[in-house]
């Protein structure tokens, strides 16, 4: 199944898929603008790729609750569900920001450079993440 994984954000929203065997994750783009942009832009994108399940990070905080970022992702979600038709899931992102920073300064990258890039990764460890729990519940059941 081509999945799109998404993380949402105020500014930009980076875009991930993986091929239909759900083995690779790659980049799929940057939506740039706020949350009516990211909508159509995310939308257009999962037709474009043919994706069949739209997974949005959803950036719970460290203690188990939702604040107002996961609201907000909540709200993104369900717009984007009823936009294109598609079952879209979200999916804890907690660190994945912070792990996208800390693979980015390991790789030289230079820190200024940072942001053209995180957000793509971020997607693309949300994607991978998810496809690891999703993988591991079909071998368990």
């Amino acid at each position: 199944m081509i999945i799109l994984g998404v993380d949402f954000g105020d500014a930009r929203t980076g875009l991930a898929v993986c091929d239909k065997d759900e083995i690779v994750a790659s980049r799929a783009g940057l939506v740039e603008g706020g949350f009516r942009k990211a909508l159509t832009g995310v939308a257009a994108k999962a037709k474009e790729l043919g994706a069949e399940l739209i997974v949005v990070g959803n950036p719970i905080n460290m203690n188990g609750s939702e604040g107002p970022r996961s609201a907000k992702c909540r709200d993104f979600a369900s717009e984007l569900e009823a936009i294109t038709g598609l079952p879209v899931e979200l999916y804890d992102e907690r660190l994945t920001t912070v792990s996208a920073h800390s693979f980015l300064s390991m790789s030289g990258l230079d820190s200024r450079q940072h942001k053209k890039h995180v957000d793509e990764l971020s997607a693309r460890l949300i994607l991978e993440d998810y496809m690891t729990v999703r993988k591991n519940k079909a071998e368990k059941g």
